[in-house]
């Protein structure tokens, strides 16, 4: 028969409760030294630890380098003994921690669990040393609440992991090795209850404040966790603030996820782009942010390498991620400043090349984003013609002028931009200001206009579907008639399809255009041309912003322009555009499922007609992302996308939209295959 530990050795071995801590986290940085009473959290944890009687030294187990400093510095003030070890590699850290102290027997705790339990850690310790396990925890089923997580292992138990463990995880997690390998003898200690729902240890902004409520309500820290547990029945909604995060959420989700839910408590709605919400594509798996992108290749925070088949930059990079040739023009102007007192000669070489790509406009202002240039263009055809009064037909930003609309009925852009948007911070008296107009509706528009005292239409060429019955012609002929100024909103269409705008394909030409996306291939820029006697108004109108001056964006317009008319940009995505559209119809011929296509051959988007579709479109993107692509049912072609990259798309989303169709006829269930929440809508379209 095996002998127990304590039998081997002959007396109590050493045992050493070793603290895993640092500072970095991407959820919540800086968590442990987070100050409860005045005093850091971590030193709350160590005076209840040094509470334990069956415990011989109590040690931190920190990282060497430049941010836990602070760490160092609160535990040498206070007297805790500490080990300095490898940054990333927690296994060689713990292993390293627990052979300078000599440690016979290890106790794992990790310093965002500011409850762990002086006498349940003595009570797990005696069960461990009368046992012949190598791993004593209450974490492989677990029953308690989280954050008393304790384990319990030998020094040689850890000697054997840190020599066989060899994958990343393993080494940054310390005991997924041992709990995974039958070489290892384990015991789970359960509670009578089960109360693992429960939450009181610290990764996010709602566990702090958890936290922060518990501590408040004891004077000494000397309290045992059934003294939390009566707390947490009498103040049953202050403990509701957490209970919506799962246990162990860290280790399963990725750092960009980790990321978006730090991005939530910080930055309102997320992201600086409602496009750019993970939530939109796929909740809780999106890999949300990237440490690099190349051609049409992303790599996101843990160096994992994505095929981007989806919005490659939300339309902006047509010439591929970061292309060496516009990025080493960048690199070699800001070398010599990119702002100075003085202005920069570029934004007039880019007007001049804008002019001579469209013949009919003779002047041209540039901004930094779309919302801007539109804000611009409005600006200025308002200064001209005099009137307030304005027709849209599309997408144009999110300034005060264009969702005003919605002010008039709060249901006027449902089908735009998002279903019954709120106008709160609109002014009130913009009221009646702007009217929209549905795509291909030439009688809506001229009743708009006999309705209303129009100075200006405001639409995109194209972009759902194409003019139909001389849409675009009617339009023109329409505003010459009523001198109504005609605004051509091409930030997304223009400098994708062919050089210059999409209107240049029709040969009908406006009063005003815009352009925006595509034109510095990433770089922020922004266009508005126009007629002279249109743009002189600007002249009489207060229209500047410092940082229109600055001289990355012209650059890489201008370097775009170039590199677009040196490789004919517009012929080969078309062509992919053409070729993705040819594949999906035979998918949907293929699997025999209902599917809708729209949009430019350089700018595609599908649905599959069925109530399920937000469903489908969630699984879409689910399954796709195993395949290390990403991918929605939005398709921005660019230079990079050859016909190896194609196939690997249309391979896995072959499987995917079979098993789709055999949701369709009942044969599998949607919501069995979905391993996330739904994802939310995104914007509709008037066109």
């Amino acid at each position: 028969m095996k002998k127990s530990l304590t039998q081997e050795i002959g007396n109590r071995p050493k045992t050493i409760i070793i603290v895993q801590a640092r500072i970095k986290s991407s959820r919540l940085p800086g968590k442990v030294i987070l100050k409860v009473q005045n005093e850091p959290l971590i030193i709350k944890l160590l005076k209840r630890l040094n509470l334990s009687k069956e415990v011989d030294k109590v040690i931190l187990a920190i990282p060497r380098s430049k941010q836990d400093i602070l760490i160092k510095k609160i535990l040498i003030k206070n007297k805790y003994e500490f080990y300095e070890g490898d940054e990333k590699n927690t296994l060689k850290r713990y292993y390293y921690a627990a052979k300078k102290f000599k440690a016979d027997i290890i106790v794992r705790i990790t310093a965002d669990c500011p409850f762990s339990d002086p006498q349940l850690i003595d009570n797990f310790l005696k069960k461990f040393r009368k046992s012949q396990v190598d791993y004593l925890s209450n974490t492989l089923t677990p029953t308690f609440p989280d954050g008393l997580d304790i384990e319990i292992f030998s020094f040689k138990t850890l000697s054997k992991t840190f020599k066989l463990a060899k994958s990343k995880y393993d080494k940054e997690h310390v005991t997924p090795y041992i709990k995974r390998n039958k070489i290892f003898s384990k015991k789970n200690i359960s509670f009578k209850k089960n109360l693992s729902k429960l939450r009181w240890t610290l990764d996010q902004q709602e566990d702090f404040e958890v936290i922060n409520f518990i501590f408040s309500k004891f004077k000494s820290n000397n309290f045992s966790w059934h003294e939390i547990l009566k707390l947490s029945k009498k103040y049953k909604n202050i403990f509701k603030i957490n209970e919506n995060i799962k246990r162990n959420e860290g280790s399963q989700i990725s750092e960009g996820q980790k990321l978006w839910n730090r991005a939530k408590n910080i930055i309102p709605g997320g992201t600086m782009l409602f496009s750019k919400n993970p939530d939109l594509t796929l909740p809780k798996k999106w890999p949300a942010y990237y440490s690099k992108a190349k051609g049409c290749e992303i790599w996101d925070l843990e160096k994992n390498k994505y095929l981007d088949m989806s919005f490659m930059g939300v339309g902006t990079n047509v010439l591929g991620y970061a292309n060496n040739n516009i990025d080493k023009k960048i690199i070699k102007s800001i070398k010599k400043s990119n702002m100075s007192t003085l202005n920069n000669k570029y934004e007039i070489l880019l007007a001049e090349k804008l002019i001579q790509i469209h013949p009919w406009a003779k002047m041209a202002r540039f901004t930094r984003t779309g919302g801007e240039a539109n804000a611009v263009a409005i600006r200025i055809a308002r200064a001209y013609t005099k009137k307030n009064n304005i027709a849209v037909c599309g997408y144009h930003g999110w300034h005060d002028w264009y969702l005003s609309s919605n002010l008039n009925n709060k249901k006027n852009l449902d089908s735009l931009l998002l279903k019954n948007l709120k106008t709160l911070g609109i002014p009130k008296n913009l009221k009646g200001t702007v009217h929209p107009f549905i795509y291909n509706n030439f009688n809506q528009l001229k009743n708009l206009i006999k309705k209303h005292d129009i100075g200006i239409i405001k639409m995109e060429v194209a972009r759902n579907m194409r003019p139909k019955n001389n849409f675009l012609k009617k339009v023109r002929q329409l505003a010459d008639k009523k001198n109504i100024v005609l605004i051509f909103d091409e930030c997304t269409s223009g400098f994708r399809g062919r050089l210059g705008g999409l209107h240049l394909d029709y040969k009908i030409y406006p009063d005003m255009a815009i352009f925006g996306k595509a034109i510095g291939n990433g770089y922020a820029i922004n266009a508005i041309i126009g007629k002279e006697h249109i743009m002189r108004a600007a002249e009489e109108t207060f229209i500047s912003s410092t940082f229109w001056t600055e001289k990355i964006g012209v650059v890489a317009a201008l370097s775009t322009i170039e590199e677009m008319e040196r490789i004919k940009s517009w012929k080969k995505i078309n062509s992919v555009g053409k070729k993705i559209r040819k594949k999906w119809n035979a998918l949907a011929k293929k699997h025999k499922i209902k599917i809708v296509i729209q949009g430019l051959n350089s700018l595609l988007s599908f649905h599959i007609n069925s109530k399920n579709w937000l469903k489908y479109k969630t699984y879409i993107s689910q399954e796709l992302l195993k395949h290390k692509i990403l991918s929605s049912n939005v398709f921005y072609p660019c230079i990079s996308h050859n016909d190896q990259k194609l196939k690997l798309y249309f391979d896995a989303l072959d499987k995917t939209i079979k098993n789709i169709a055999l949701c369709e006829k009942k044969k599998l269930n949607i919501d069995n295959l979905l391993e996330q929440p739904v994802c939310q809508s995104g914007f509709g379209r008037l066109n």
